[in-house]
């Protein structure tokens, strides 16, 4: 089977998120399962930088609009893994300082940006090789999806490939003015309720739902979340309607990166028969951190998260008072929203002894994080999939979680330490708090938290299981367009 994923994001050529380790991850995994797979991504200033003179595979894809064209070259990303990547150029719309956004808000111009991939993507494929299945991700490039059943629905080379949408994040969703209608091309017929309009927006996300021949999100309980309204933000309609087609697949792991029995950014190796490197670990983050004097009974709590309402951080600074009364210290690893960063750099300077804050973002801290912490916090609002819960139970470090999304699929809480974490249900701080004490008293216990920390290494979270869903997706969707 022949797969093409168009993202607007991919590991480690650009990412903000989890969207970026998935459509790096995956990919590897099929192709070892023996399908055929391209990478679309567009070729930003920041890959220009990693990836200066590709070669070009095309010189010239033409993208028509009313009164003008626009011309992109696709050039040749490299084969990694056996994935083939391909970069879209257009220099007037990606070479820019940022993918999404400046400062002051979204590019203006971010429905033509991403239509215009879209439509290139489409056209780079009926020269290179037309797929059996299009894989498209988040509202970026959800418009192919709904290019392939418009504009090219008489192609007779395309009419047959299906398009499958993965949905990340239904918080995000690409709303523009009506007249993104006229500027991609699109028919007029399709502005209506039950297909691109919404609130008198055209809605990128809506389109993809809509048109798509299947959709898939990150995991079981965020599928169904998405079709309430706390969750759906104003197409839980839409997504039920097509709940027949709607699918949740958890994410998996890239263990090629994240296992503490080969991290090279990691003080030591360690093994659930081993765990002598987890102590290394846990010495060198708090000195990385620059504790001193911190005793194997005091507990190490990490976070490695956007600082932002959805990821819970203000239960983190609700409860903080009343943790640091306990034998712990907290590390904190992230950037964000500007209010947050500025007040935990404040309870930082507040308590010296027990706190610290680094802004920024940070791969190999991440990887220090993870190895050297005995909890991990991640009592997120809504968390479609997550994934550091899941590089947390590898690392041996258990995750202290609330239960929505990819957390409540990932984390179970049984009693005397015989689950893999410790999770909380409603959206409330004191039942945060009251899960982090319960996770104190386990540390407590170290028989039991030793027990406890072999579990969850043990748990395999890779990609292979994810993946052969994926193909039955996949397979599906194909066999419906014969």
């Amino acid at each position: 089977m022949h797969i093409v994923f168009a993202a607007s994001e991919c590991a480690p050529w650009a990412k903000t998120g989890g969207l970026a380790d998935v459509v790096s991850a995956l990919p590897k995994t099929l192709v070892k399962m023996g399908h055929k797979v391209h990478v679309y991504l567009p070729y930003y200033r920041q890959v220009a930088k990693m990836v200066p003179e590709p070669p070009v595979v095309l010189p010239s894809v033409t993208i028509p609009f009313a009164s003008y064209s626009r011309f992109a070259r696709i050039l040749d990303g490299g084969n990694a893994d056996g994935v083939q990547v391909y970069f879209v150029d257009i220099p007037e719309l990606f070479d820019r300082e940022s993918f999404y956004a400046t400062p002051s808000g979204d590019y203006p111009d971010n429905g033509e940006r991403f239509g215009s991939f879209s439509r290139a993507v489409i056209e780079a494929t009926k020269v290179i090789d037309v797929p059996d299945v299009y894989h498209v991700h988040d509202w970026q490039t959800s418009m192919l999806a709904v290019m392939l059943r418009s504009v090219y629905y008489f192609d007779p080379i395309l009419r047959h490939v299906p398009a499958l949408l993965t949905i990340h994040n239904a918080g995000y969703q690409g709303t523009f003015p009506p007249r993104m209608m006229e500027t991609l091309l699109l028919p007029w017929d399709m502005f209506t309720l039950d297909k691109l309009e919404q609130y008198d927006q055209v809605n990128f996300l809506k389109g993809g739902i809509v048109y798509s021949d299947a959709i898939t999100t990150v995991s079981a309980t965020y599928a169904k979340e998405i079709q309430t309204p706390e969750f759906g933000n104003g197409l839980e309609g839409t997504l039920q309607s097509r709940a027949s087609d709607l699918f949740g697949i958890l994410n998996g792991a890239d263990y090629s990166e994240w296992d503490p029995s080969s991290d090279p950014l990691i003080a030591a190796h360690f093994t659930p028969q081993k765990l002598d490197g987890k102590k290394e670990c846990r010495r060198d983050l708090l000195h990385a951190f620059r504790f001193e004097n911190v005793t194997d009974d005091t507990a190490v709590i990490g976070v490695v998260s956007r600082f932002a309402t959805q990821k819970g951080i203000d239960f983190i600074v609700d409860i903080m008072d009343r943790l640091l009364k306990e034998d712990v210290v907290l590390v904190m690893l992230g950037n964000g929203e500007e209010y947050y960063e500025r007040l935990l750099t404040e309870m930082a300077e507040r308590y010296p002894e027990k706190v610290r804050v680094q802004v920024k973002f940070d791969n190999v801290m991440a990887h220090k994080i993870e190895a050297g912490s005995d909890l991990f916090l991640m009592p997120s609002r809504y968390e479609p999939g997550g994934l550091n819960q899941i590089y947390s139970l590898k690392y041996g470090t258990i995750p202290v979680v609330r239960a929505t999304g990819g957390l409540q699929d990932s984390i179970e809480e049984l009693p005397n330490g015989d689950g893999n974490g410790f999770k909380f249900l409603g959206y409330d701080p004191n039942d945060f708090f009251e899960a982090v004490l319960r996770a104190l008293t386990a540390f407590r216990d170290k028989k039991v938290w030793k027990v406890m920390m072999k579990r969850a290494m043990e748990q395999d979270f890779s990609w292979d299981k994810p993946a052969q869903e994926y193909v039955r997706v996949y397979e599906r969707i194909i066999q419906n367009r014969l």
